[in-house]
Order: structure tokens, then sequence, then C-alpha cells
């Protein structure tokens, strides 16, 4: 299996786990993490339709799924009511940012967040500095403001500072996979990092993607592979994607790790939803990059 075909399977399986399976994801206003597991949905699904190497089936079922995380999160009406109770909250407007980028607006929100924008409430709470990355790639998806400094703001981040790579755990490896995602948006603008980021990944990316491959961390393993597809050009060995590929359970569901998950259906699916988006949206940028990049790896 080449690395091709294993991102094609990657994210053709994930994303029909995630649509047979999506009926029990419900909004809970009481939960956040319904929120958030809503809005990662919407980013699988806008990736999917952004880069437009999905089959026709798949590209369904994409716009299937952000139609019912939009349904559930009434049409942008739960995410308004949030931002009115929470002003300071920054959530809202991340998750927003997934739905403006397939074309469903909310313009009450909007307006109610571009007036609180002026008031720059990321500063009235402590974020760490790729949230505050995260922050302004909202804005600039949604269009609400005009780009901030990208480059000042990653320089503040543990990527940016070129910290010594041994010295990374798991908690900073999925910071400065976000880092990534923020700076490039998703993987459309690998010129969104710097030369001195991309040496540092070239190098070291490989070293990490071993470390999480040997304990079996396939969440971290796809978030890994998800910012090589970001890169300019990929530096990760083809072998890493067909692993992961074979690591998919037959239904399409990617585990978190090596243990076993829970076999109800509904608790199942919450269990590895995370994992899976993960895998929909990493097969999704390595089969784009691979089919709009002739010379690379196979």
């Amino acid at each position: 299996m080449t690395a091709t075909v294993a991102a094609h399977r990657l994210a053709e399986s994930a994303t029909s786990w995630l649509s047979g399976g999506i009926h029990h994801l419900r909004l809970d206003p009481d939960d956040d993490s319904t929120y958030k597991s809503l809005g990662e949905t919407a980013l699988a699904a806008a990736i999917i339709l952004r880069e437009g190497v999905a089959g026709a089936g798949q590209r369904q079922v994409a716009r299937d799924l952000l139609e019912y995380a939009w349904w559930e999160l009434g049409r942008g009406d739960a995410l308004y009511a949030c931002q009115a109770e929470n002003p300071a909250s920054t959530d809202p407007l991340e998750i927003y940012a997934h739905f403006a980028r397939a074309g469903l607006r909310h313009p009450a929100l909007e307006e109610l967040l571009r007036h609180l924008r002026r008031t720059r409430p990321e500063h009235t709470r402590e974020l760490v500095p790729n949230r505050r990355l995260a922050v302004a790639n909202a804005a600039r998806i949604t269009g609400l403001e005009p780009s901030a400094d990208m480059t000042a703001l990653a320089a503040r981040t543990w990527l940016g500072a070129a910290t010594a790579p041994w010295l990374i755990d798991r908690t900073t490896a999925y910071g400065m996979t976000h880092t990534v995602f923020h700076l490039t948006d998703w993987g459309a603008d690998p010129g969104g990092l710097t030369p001195e980021m991309v040496g540092y990944l070239e190098v070291w990316l490989p070293v990490w993607l071993d470390v999480w491959t040997e304990i079996a961390a396939w969440d971290l393993v796809g978030e890994l592979l998800m910012v090589d597809a970001c890169l300019p050009a990929p530096v990760c060995p083809p072998e890493a994607w067909t692993g992961l590929a074979e690591v998919q359970r037959p239904d399409g569901r990617l585990p978190r790790d090596a243990e076993p998950g829970p076999d109800e259906p509904g608790e199942a699916f919450l269990h590895d939803h995370h994992p899976t988006v993960v895998a929909a949206v990493a097969g999704t940028l390595g089969l784009s990059r691979r089919l709009h990049a002739p010379a690379a790896a196979a």
C-alpha cells in the first residue's frame, strides 16, 4: 500500500464511520465538550470540501456532516447564546470559523463578535501562545478583521522558540501541532511557516513520529502526519501513512491508543470521535498534497 492509497483509505473510511455514528453526538448546552466535538466535525467536513480530492460520495457525506453539526448548534443560535453569556470566551469564534469557511454564516453572531473584538477579548483571559494563534486564525477565516501579525504570535510558541526538541512531551506536542495548523490555516498555506520552523520540523518531525508510534499514541500520530501534510514538502516516510491505515479499524474508526475502547456504539463513537476526525483530516490533506505534488513521495 502506498502512502497515497493509505491516506485515501484513512480519509474515506473515517468519514464513513463519522457519518454512521453522528446521531450519537448531540449538543448539551451544559457540556462544553459537545460544542467542541460538533466544531471538530465541521472542521473535518470543511477541509474535505475545501481540498476537493474526495469522491462524490465522500463529498456528500461531508456536506451532510456539516449540515448536521450546524443544525445541532441551532444554525448558529447556540453559539450566539454562548458568546452573549460568556463575552470573554473565544470558543464560539473558534468553532464558528469552521462553518463560516464552508459558507454557513450567522449575521447576528458576526455582529456580536465584531463588537467584542474591539474590546480584544482574547486579552481578558490568559491564553497560551498557540491558542492566541487559534483565535487570530479564526478571525482571519471569518473575515472579522485584517490578519493579525501571525509571525509575532508564532515567535512566542514552543515551536517558534525552536525549543530543545528532546524536551517535548505529549501536551507540548499537541500544542506544537496546533501552532502549525493555525499558521498554515490547516494546510492551506504552507508558506505560513517561517523557514526556520520548516527546517526544524524537517529534522525532528520524523523523530517525534517514531516516538509516538512506538507507544501507539494513534491520535497524536495522526496529528503529526497532519503536520507533515502542512509542510511545503512531506518529510515523514510513506510507511508512517501505511502504518496508521493498518491500525484503523475495518469500520473506519481510529483508536486513540493501544487500549481497547468501549463496545457500546454510542460510547465508542464519543470515545473515538476525535482520533477519527484526525484520521479524516490527515488523510484528506495527505492525499491532496500527494495528488497536487507529483514529485512527492508515493
